[in-house]
């Protein structure tokens, strides 16, 4: 592959939080690119010699996009639940049930199509890194497929059988969790590092989740948990409780919950691209900020509640609508996500990082927020290739 320098870099956005400042900022840098990793940060005139070069003309560049939570695997579109929230249906998660119908029906070939057509989408809009969760098919050989397929596009598989209880168990809710944690898990943990559970009214409770968490574990997958989206509810004291690698939505917070997680090690993962498509309050993340949780950024994409796959777009709406700063949101749009997947090679630039950078078509990171809804992602470096 040879060594590449990506030279004369105007704002290089490390994530080495050197000199207190947690970007890690380095003015009129370069970067040194060896077998896909980053081999040298540093001053663009003590750039070493490399075999390619890569001029970014005194633009941004950023460590690519980490998406910790995605629903890709899916079929069909919930466009027409979308126009009814709009005219003022509130969101109950029930159209749910609409997409596995679709999901169940399609074939592998039109899921591997239709996650590939959203997977090259992320990583035009910068995002190098995604979790892809089952969920949609909450049967044995359904969810074993979606995680199969989603492994063709990712390492961080998540296994979410407990997403809704099917139609056909719906007034059989403990025999579906006997499913969840009995055929469906060891069908499907082979494919998945984590197991996610919906916690909410409508989804599962609190002994359900737990149950079905525990089960994961004793899998060996590590554990994330939907958590506090629709109402306050016990998720994310649970998912804490379990040492999840990160609880997301976290939209309705009690102070013993921001406790709770400003104590752990559990990642605040939000996701405003739901609020945005469901007309939903906002996650107050400057609540969590100032409590010293650890906050991440992710889009949610899903057809029925956030079918976006921009992660600048949730940068902006996080700085607009969450009271984040232009530096926070982009933090947690990169290295928020690593730690959410609790992840330490990718959401850097530092020597030793997976070589996942993008090259803005600005001078600094503050246009992400500055500039919403304009492609500023002139080009993107994945494993130190260019895409």
């Amino acid at each position: 592959m040879g060594s590449l320098l990506v030279d004369r870099i105007g704002e290089l956005v490390t994530n080495d939080g050197r000199n207190g400042d947690p970007l890690g900022v380095r003015r009129d840098a370069a970067l040194l690119i060896e077998d896909g990793e980053v081999a040298w940060v540093g001053p663009a005139r003590y750039a070493p010699a490399a075999d390619r070069r890569i001029d970014a003309a005194g633009a941004a560049v950023l460590p690519g996009f980490v998406d910790s939570h995605a629903h890709l695997v899916f079929a069909g579109d919930r466009a027409a639940e979308f126009a009814a929230r709009m005219a003022g249906e509130p969101y109950t998660g029930g159209g749910i049930r609409t997409t596995v119908g679709a999901t169940r029906a399609a074939s592998d070939g039109e899921l591997r199509a239709a996650v590939g057509r959203l997977r090259a989408e992320m990583l035009r809009q910068g995002t190098t890194t995604v979790e892809i969760k089952s969920g949609y098919g909450l049967t044995v050989a359904d969810e074993a497929r979606s995680l199969r397929i989603a492994a063709e596009f990712t390492d961080d598989t998540t296994f979410l059988g407990a997403h809704v209880v099917p139609a056909e168990y719906a007034d059989r809710p403990d025999d579906y969790v006997g499913l969840v944690c009995g055929p469906m898990l060891a069908t499907a943990a082979p494919y998945a590092r984590w197991i996610d559970v919906f916690c909410e009214r409508g989804a599962f409770d609190a002994d359900h989740a737990r149950a079905i968490l525990a089960c994961g574990q004793a899998a060996g997958l590590g554990v994330r948990l939907h958590a506090n989206q629709l109402g306050p509810g016990p998720g994310v004291q649970l998912g804490v409780e379990l040492d999840a690698a990160s609880v997301d939505h976290c939209t309705h917070l009690s102070d013993a919950d921001v406790d709770a997680l400003a104590g752990s090690a559990t990642v605040a993962t939000l996701l405003p691209g739901a609020e945005f498509s469901t007309r939903s309050p906002y996650p107050d993340a400057r609540r969590l900020l100032d409590a010293g949780v650890t906050v991440a950024l992710a889009t949610d994409c899903n057809p029925g509640s956030s079918y976006t796959s921009s992660m600048p777009f949730c940068v902006a709406l996080a700085v607009r609508e969450m009271r984040m700063t232009p530096a926070e949101a982009v933090w947690a749009a990169t290295a928020g996500g690593a730690a959410a997947l609790r992840r330490t090679d990718v959401g850097r630039l530092t020597p030793g990082a997976r070589a996942d950078l993008v090259v803005l078509d600005a001078p600094t990171h503050l246009h992400l927020a500055y500039r919403p809804g304009v492609p500023l992602i002139r080009q993107v470096l994945h494993n130190g290739v260019p895409r």
